[in-house]
């Protein structure tokens, strides 16, 4: 288990043992946790004396977004980017804060983008309350979320621009994955514009006005992004069935092709079949112009019947 804390009092930003910023008075008391075992837990009740509900809250394996009242506090789950490897059905790393009074605390089990930011803005003055950290990292995680979903619907927008049947193998890859993707960031976007827009409207001193307003403009930048991933979701639905359809055409004309290629040569391959016989009586079998004779009729029979599917528009 590894982790962090911050004090702020005073306008001054000290960084004490996680022990040692225990029990701190006033400003605000930063403790976060970098875990994924059960010490978190030990510490968490042992040392922090939480009640039992917020430590199941803060090291829960599985979380979605999600934002609950506890007592004068919250208890607040938010996803975001990770430099860590995701998987295509969770691809956000999430962070559970535990904000009461002057003091918050936050776990997370894999690396989140966005902590580095939020520590910065801690370090240089910035934050100053447990309003203001929350606010910090709803706006720096959909400030980071906000070109990723913008680059999914120009990637859309490039295979729709390339649609054409010569591509539409590749295409069609190229736009399963974005559609994975768009599915994936979809799960938590909803559910966490659903969280940030609960705790801007949670009653408690803790959270001033300007930090409402600052959750608030994050819950409308989730809001628009979800948007945005449920059009890409469907766009990429409705692109993914027309180079299905174009894939399926494009082999029918294949199929086409190699079946006309196939009825040319068949009774060519019959007359030569016969011709080529090792039995006596064939026809001009030793005339010197045989060869070039079966040869032309041939060559005949080929362009006849190759006229005739031209006069069907067999090859359209």
């Amino acid at each position: 288990m590894s982790g962090f804390a911050y004090v702020v009092k005073d306008g001054k930003v000290e960084q004490p043992t996680m022990r040692a910023a225990l029990g701190q008075n006033g400003g605000l008391t930063w403790i976060h946790l970098t875990t994924n075992d059960e010490r978190a837990q030990l510490w968490l009740s042992g040392e922090a004396k939480l009640s039992p509900y917020v430590i199941d809250s803060l090291t829960a394996t599985e979380t979605r977004p999600r934002c609950d009242a506890v007592g004068d506090g919250a208890v607040i789950n938010l996803r975001g980017l990770s430099s860590e490897a995701t998987t295509a059905s969770d691809p956000l790393a999430s962070i559970r804060i535990y904000a009461m009074g002057g003091c918050v605390f936050s776990v997370t089990r894999k690396h989140l983008s966005a902590l580095q930011a939020v520590r910065e803005e801690v370090e240089s003055h910035k934050i100053l309350d447990p309003g203001d950290l929350i606010a910090a990292f709803a706006q720096a995680i959909t400030e980071e979320l906000d070109p990723v979903v913008a680059e999914l619907g120009d990637s859309l927008d490039d295979c729709e621009e390339q649609i054409s049947g010569h591509r539409a193998f590749e295409l069609r890859r190229m736009v399963n994955k974005v559609r994975v993707q768009a599915i994936g960031y979809r799960r938590f976007l909803n559910p966490q514009r659903a969280a940030i827009e609960k705790l801007a409207g949670l009653p408690g001193d803790w959270l001033r006005d300007d930090d409402r307003l600052h959750l608030s403009a994050a819950a409308d930048r989730a809001a628009r992004m979800a948007e945005e991933v449920e059009s890409i979701r469907e766009r990429a639905a409705l692109t993914h069935e027309t180079l299905t359809d174009l894939r399926g055409e494009l082999l029918d004309q294949r199929s086409l092709v190699i079946a006309i290629v196939a009825m040319v040569f068949l009774p060519l391959t019959f007359l030569t079949g016969l011709l080529g016989m090792n039995v006596d009586g064939i026809p001009y079998a030793h005339e010197p112009w045989a060869f070039w004779g079966v040869v032309g009729v041939c060559l005949a029979m080929a362009l006849g019947i190759t006229g005739h599917f031209l006069r069907r528009h067999w090859f359209e």
